[in-house]
């Protein structure tokens, strides 16, 4: 298998990607999977602090809102959203796009050269989408780079990363989730300083003070990101009845 990666940035006046620039705890990860040009299926993975979380998710769930295309028009398709997972730090959310008018996502480019389609991931945080297309081979990759280079609007910038043989493919939809960045810096902050020894090495306090943030934000934030994994390990493990 070959892995096709690369990055586009949007400029700001797109909703949802404001929305990701406002708050900088959203995160998403997303699976594209498209067959042909005219329809494609998402199973999207958002995470944020819970006002954020609730636009994104507001926004994710408009099937008039087009997130997909990467030129200057819309793709013209219908959309139906259906929401799977719903708690306090994180939604999944599904999507089916028919009658597609436009081949200006990704997904149905790649779906136009490879008649068996491809698996696409994009992980997506303030104004930066990251692509991963996992590929049979890199028969046609001249053809698909070519194409999404051509159909890149005025207001987005494409940046090549890679093409390299793929041994092993990962995403927080089958692996445990990444914390947002500021839930992830108090937490390992934590625990190197001593704050889950017994007894405690330091205190919320002197967490925030090394932080420099403030004592109440730092004790939210240690508190999403301990029952963000409490919530995945209950899931993964449940009790025995």
């Amino acid at each position: 298998m070959y892995e096709f990666v690369f990055t586009i940035q949007r400029q700001p006046d797109h909703v949802y990607t404001d929305l990701f620039q406002a708050h900088t705890s959203l995160q998403s990860h997303s699976f594209y999977i498209s067959t042909c040009p005219n329809r494609m299926v998402r199973l999207e993975s958002i995470i944020g602090e819970t006002g954020a979380l609730e636009a994104a998710t507001e926004a994710a769930l408009n099937p008039s809102l087009d997130r997909e295309s990467i030129s200057d028009r819309d793709i013209g398709a219908t959309r139906y959203h259906d929401l799977l997972t719903d708690t306090s730090t994180r939604r999944v959310i599904y999507s089916y796009l028919g009658d597609i008018r436009y081949r200006d996502a990704v997904a149905t480019i790649t779906s136009q050269y490879i008649s068996d389609g491809a698996l696409v991931e994009v992980f997506k945080q303030a104004d930066t989408e990251r692509y991963r297309v996992l590929l049979r081979s890199d028969e046609k990759m001249g053809l698909i780079y070519d194409t999404i280079s051509a159909r890149i609007g005025a207001d987005v910038t494409f940046t090549f990363e890679r093409l390299d043989e793929s041994s092993q493919w990962r995403n927080e939809l089958v692996t445990p989730q990444a914390l947002p960045n500021d839930q992830r810096d108090i937490l390992t902050h934590a625990v190197d300083r001593g704050y889950f020894e017994t007894p405690r090495q330091v205190s919320i306090a002197d967490l925030a003070a090394d932080l420099g943030i403030p004592e109440s934000t730092a004790s939210y934030r240690l508190r999403r990101a301990t029952a963000q994994l409490a919530e995945h390990y209950a899931s993964q493990y449940p009790a025995d009845p």
